[in-house]
């Protein structure tokens, strides 16, 4: 049953990060199946807490389900794939290799998952060039 939910969370994402919207077809590591509010906060392992994460946002978000906006200095919570869209709460700089928050949401998401890395922004800019990069939008 594990693999099938997988499979449609993998599906649903369309090839991509569903934080920083890396492309799986260019990942150096694999991706891993990430639990929105973790099961330590009492989240389930159900499709709508389920979301694809590459391994750099994985590890930052942990379980983490909310923290501190760097302009306002209150605790916000962090983006969430099920419930919010992307494109409300970020867009990208002009070449599309930095992720802009542009909500309190998108704000603290950025910072705390830290989805400009320097090898994304890398990564972002030489697939840019290529015409690889951004992902299509239907895909989030």
């Amino acid at each position: 049953m594990y693999s099938t939910l997988k499979n449609k969370v993998v599906e649903r994402a369309q090839g991509c990060c569903e934080y920083c919207r890396s492309q799986v077809r260019f990942a150096t590591q694999s991706f891993s199946i990430e639990h929105i509010i973790p099961q330590s906060k009492g989240g389930q392992n159900t499709l709508d807490n389920l979301a694809l994460a590459c391994q750099g946002c994985n590890i930052h978000k942990y379980n983490k389900t909310e923290a501190i906006d760097p302009i306002m200095g209150e605790i916000v919570p962090l983006y969430n794939p099920r419930q919010q869209k992307w494109p409300v709460h970020f867009t990208w700089n002009e070449d599309f290799s930095i992720i802009i928050g542009m909500t309190t949401i998108g704000r603290v998401t950025v910072e705390t998952l830290r989805l400009n890395r320097a090898g994304l922004v890398n990564l972002r800019r030489v697939l840019y060039m290529a015409s690889e990069h951004p992902p299509p939008s239907n895909s989030f």
